[in-house]
């Protein structure tokens, strides 16, 4: 007999860490939560053009429950379970709440008929096996619909730290989460098993009057460093300095303010369902595409000059 190994999935973050900042964060989160809400929305659009209603649902990493608040005014959701790492966001809402890491989720198989995440998942390191996770948790015809930081996300702030980090000290340290590209996490929903599925991103920019704000912002999200490589002591201050400097040089907008770039990645799929839409074969189009653009068809063997052989 055979047996196939398989490599294991390698540890990027530090999920002690990554709980601890939640937990710091979750008092004074509502001051911080702008990017929160602008994800938000977007995933509450959607649920806004389907044509159905959701019962039980879950909130994956729901932080103070404000996801809800957007997702309630399309009049679709009866009922929703809030989870997220940190216990102190349990405090910021009155719905039922449930505290767990993103490795393990303690629910039963088909449990809801939907599961939302927003601005939660670039932190997870096994977010294939996550996802498979959450097709596992879905109803038949259940929806996955979540959110969240692309690759294309604070390249401005990652460029400066890494360039005065050179500068200062001669090397640099993991700074900024590796987050993910859509053209990777877009095949994790058909692969997990999700029908119909759908990657879509679009791009922020918030505007600072320093890099200083900046990170003041994402302390206030419970966004800092949680790479498992990070320095495990403070950084120097000349490092910061510098980052500022090279951050205005290299960035910097006409009034002195810097730009924050966020890439949000919203995917959306079903778990599969008998009564489901699903894609024609190919060949199996009743209409020719010539009638519909005006021409003609020709045989790939015709003389385009006269159309005649």
């Amino acid at each position: 007999m055979r047996v196939m190994m398989t490599e294991p999935m390698p540890q990027l973050f530090d999920s002690i860490a990554q709980r601890r900042y939640r937990q710091r964060a979750a008092a004074s989160y509502a001051d911080f939560a702008f990017l929160k809400d602008e994800a938000a929305l977007r995933l509450a659009d959607r649920v806004d053009l389907m044509r159905r209603d959701f019962n039980l649902c879950l909130d994956l990493g729901a932080h103070d429950g404000r996801l809800l608040r957007h997702l309630a005014l399309t009049g679709r959701i009866a009922t929703m379970l809030q989870s997220d790492p940190a216990a102190g966001f349990a405090l910021r809402t009155d719905q039922p709440f449930v505290v767990h890491d993103f490795a393990n989720l303690p629910f039963a198989t088909g449990s809801f008929d939907a599961v939302f995440s927003c601005l939660n998942l670039h932190w997870v390191d096994d977010l294939p096996g996550l996802i498979m996770q959450i097709r596992q948790l879905l109803r038949p015809d259940g929806l996955c619909l979540i959110n969240l930081l692309g690759g294309n996300s604070l390249t401005e702030l990652r460029a400066a730290l890494i360039a005065a980090e050179q500068d200062v000290t001669g090397g640099f340290s993991p700074r900024c989460a590796p987050m993910a590209d859509i053209r990777d996490v877009g095949g994790l929903l058909g692969r997990a098993g999700l029908a119909l599925p759908v990657a879509d991103s679009d791009r922020l920019t918030v505007t600072y009057p320093n890099l200083f704000r900046l990170m003041a912002d994402l302390r206030g999200m419970g966004e800092q460093n949680a790479m498992l490589g990070r320095l495990r002591h403070p950084t120097r201050r000349a490092v910061f300095m510098r980052a500022a400097e090279i951050y205005q040089e290299r960035f910097g907008l006409d009034d002195g303010s810097i730009p924050a770039s966020f890439e949000i990645i919203t995917l959306t799929g079903w778990a599969p369902h008998e009564n489901q839409q699903k894609p024609l074969r190919p060949g199996s189009a009743t209409s020719r595409l010539a009638s519909a653009i005006g021409s003609n068809e020709q045989d790939p063997g015709q003389d385009p000059g006269n159309g005649k052989n």
